[in-house]
Formats: structure tokens, sequence, C-alpha cells
């Protein structure tokens, strides 16, 4: 006959399972920053490329990297929510309460799925603004 599971004991946290959390987000955030740098770089070259006269091609892009900004800033928002939540977890289960840790928990997670969400709109994005310098390309 098999033994009967109750649910308390399938929902059952420590401290590890939010710690597992905190190499994933942190590298995720590290890559936020990147992605944010590096289009700060972009920013600062087509202004310098562009002067005074701004293109078409050129006004496309500014629309395309002002989205993207926002985008990663609301990544790296969600990203650092995530982490403060899960760290709330660690401490909640550290003082055994369980179900406030749950909470922050499942809390962390879906901060964690809004950035990764909202990164994949911003992978479209750039992917767009590549297509934008080979359109720039093809009309050379």
């Amino acid at each position: 006959m098999p033994e009967t599971v109750h649910i308390s004991e399938v929902f059952m946290m420590t401290m590890t399972t939010p710690a597992l959390l905190f190499p994933a987000i942190s590298l995720l955030l590290l890559a936020y920053t990147n992605r944010f740098l590096v289009l700060a770089q972009l920013i600062r070259q087509l202004n310098n490329r562009e002067g005074e006269q701004v293109r078409d091609l050129a006004k496309r892009q500014i629309v395309n990297l002002r989205q993207r900004i926002v985008l990663i800033r609301s990544m790296q928002r969600w990203g650092v929510i995530s982490f403060l939540l899960c760290t709330l977890s660690m401490f909640a289960l550290f003082l055994s309460w369980e179900l406030a840790g749950q909470v922050f928990f499942g809390a962390s997670l879906v901060s964690l799925l809004l950035s990764l969400v909202m990164s994949l709109f911003e992978i479209q994005i750039s992917c767009n603004a590549i297509n934008i310098e080979l359109e720039s390309l093809e009309n050379r």
C-alpha cells in the first residue's frame, strides 16, 4: 500500500531553495548591465557620427534605442526586485516563517519571469536594429 504524502511535505522549503537562484539572478543582472553599457556606447557613437544633421535612418535608430533603454531599465528593475524577494524568502525561512518564505520565493520567481519576458522583447527590438543597419548597407 503506498504511503500518503501530505501537501505540506511537498511544498516544504529550506533556505537552499531560494539560494539556488542567487547566482542565476546575479549573472542575469550582470548581463543586463552589459547590454545597457553597450547601448549607451552606441548612442554616444551615433551622436558623434550624426552631428547636427540627423538622417532618417538615424531617427529610426533613435526610436529603437529609446525603446531598448526603457526595456533594459525595466529588466533591471524586475531583476533587482526578484533578488530582493529571494533574499526576503531566505530570511523568512531562516526565522522559520515557512509560509512567508514560500510567498516571497513565489513572488521572486514571478519577478524573474517578468524580467526574462522583457528581455525577450528587448532581443526582438535589438534584431530590428540590426535590420535597420542592414537596410543602410543595402542602400549604399
